[in-house]
């Protein structure tokens, strides 16, 4: 449970720079062929004991990040072994705060979540259920920083078909319209050049100033559907998919650095700093 309340009475000052992190980790399965969604097809309704060991190397990817948006995680059923996958990622890779949304809930047999894992601490987590003909799909929309001057954080996984889409990205677009710093991440499941980023990025100003990196699938990249947006205001210093196997995505990441007004300490925090030397 969050206090917000505590939260925006000190709120946590961002760094200067932030490393970003969006990766499908398909509950934890390492696939490696096309031939192994039917083989291995079980993985994703029975328990596996490989499972909990490629979690630990997913661990020890995500831990140089700062902030790692997560798709297809299991939030605490039969197939995961009953293991909440971003509680376990949270503490294994010593990610002090996680945020999740379950989007199907399908008792003790499956838990389809999102996560975000983070090293500041949000004052604002909202859940949004997202529109489409088939039920199941949302956004973790994320604020860090102070209230007033704070870092948007959006994390998606989109539907499969063009339409669905479109209706997910207005509906986003509406939700960050006034927003001046954000990032969207998360997988789309479309490409860099496809008319719904292109309508979103009209619509909102975000940019993707690095495309076309494709991440899936994992062990022969040809699509690009996995992708970080920001604002104008962040300057983006790098960004790659890094060459790490552990789904049939791999993740997609970038440096980014901050604005000052996003950075800067506040004249209260900074006069508490100077009592405590």
């Amino acid at each position: 449970m969050i206090d917000y309340e505590a939260n925006l009475n000190s709120p946590q000052s961002l760094p200067d720079r932030l490393r970003l992190m969006s990766y499908n980790i398909q509950v934890g399965i390492q696939t490696r062929y096309y031939h192994q969604y039917f083989t291995r097809g079980w993985r994703h309704v029975l328990p596996d004991t490989k499972r909990l060991p490629n979690l630990r190397r997913i661990a020890d990817l995500i831990g140089e990040f700062d902030l790692v948006g997560l798709q297809e995680l299991d939030a605490g059923s039969l197939r995961s072994g009953f293991v909440d996958q971003n509680a376990f990622l949270a503490d294994t890779a010593a990610f002090p705060y996680r945020y999740q949304q379950t989007n199907r809930a399908l008792g003790r047999f499956a838990q389809h979540s999102n996560g975000l894992l983070s090293r500041w601490q949000a004052h604002e987590v909202v859940e949004h259920r997202l529109p489409g003909r088939i039920p199941g799909r949302g956004a973790l929309i994320v604020r860090l920083g102070r209230p007033g001057a704070e870092l948007v954080v959006v994390l998606l996984h989109l539907a499969l078909s063009q339409r669905a889409r479109l209706s997910q990205l207005a509906y986003i677009a509406e939700q960050i319209i006034d927003s001046e710093h954000v990032i969207v991440m998360g997988d789309l499941n479309c490409h860099s050049r496809s008319s719904e980023l292109e309508t979103l990025c009209a619509q909102t100003g975000l940019r993707e100033p690095l495309h076309d990196l494709p991440t899936y699938p994992s062990w022969r990249p040809a699509r690009n559907i996995d992708h970080i947006l920001v604002s104008p205001s962040l300057t983006v210093e790098s960004a790659e998919v890094l060459d790490a196997p552990l789904s049939d995505h791999l993740p997609m990441t970038m440096d980014v650095r901050l604005p000052a007004a996003l950075t800067q300490t506040t004249p209260r925090r900074a006069a508490l700093a100077a009592l405590s030397r």
